[in-house]
């Protein structure tokens, strides 16, 4: 049988928690919804931060909510050069002494002393899914991408299993662009 799943590009983003969007928009905002993403509950907002490195910025960096429980950047490695920072490639939610940086929004900034990561690529699964894959939760797999000029496999692909999920695979824009993806692709997980 063919493991075959959509792949989604991310580009850059943040996850504020309400302490943080608190400073950065002011007391109990509310985030505007713009869309809806992939992921169930899931939305990309109207509203855009700041992010500052030590050698530079990244203006109008999308927030994704709803808030979460941790304050969260994820770049890429070519945004966290550019900005001056050495961000460790983790897995989304793993920012424990992760990069620090300072989040400017309209009504505030905030200086993370953690938080900004450039997220492991991942497979999220629903557990039928998984099943029919045969692949388990936290398991490491590669992934075959077919393009016009570009192919490749990646390795090192986490999977996340869990009932709230919709099946995808994300990656980032750095690892979009060096597969030439364009549009809606697929990928065979090996």
């Amino acid at each position: 049988m063919e493991k075959k799943i959509l792949i989604e590009v991310s580009a850059r983003h943040c996850h504020l928690s309400r302490k943080h969007l608190d400073i950065l928009f002011g007391k109990d905002y509310q985030l505007t919804i713009k869309k809806e993403l992939s992921q169930p509950g899931q939305f990309a907002a109207e509203e855009k931060v700041k992010v500052v490195g030590p050698k530079s910025e990244l203006p109008r960096v999308s927030i994704l909510g709803p808030v979460r429980k941790n304050t969260q950047i994820e770049i890429s490695l070519t945004d966290a050069r550019s900005i001056g920072i050495k961000a460790p490639i983790r897995e989304s939610g793993d920012i424990a002494e992760s990069a620090k940086c300072t989040i400017v929004g309209p009504k505030g900034k905030v200086e993370l002393d953690e938080g900004l990561i450039v997220a492991k690529r991942h497979i999220h699964l629903t557990p039928e899914d998984a099943q029919k894959f045969g692949v388990n939760d936290k398991q490491v797999v590669a992934v075959k991408i077919k393009t016009e000029n570009r192919s490749t496999i990646l390795d090192d692909v986490i999977i996340r299993v869990r009932d709230d999920f919709k099946s995808a695979m994300h990656i980032d824009t750095d690892e979009g662009n060096a597969v030439g993806i364009t549009g809606e692709q697929y990928g065979i997980i090996l």
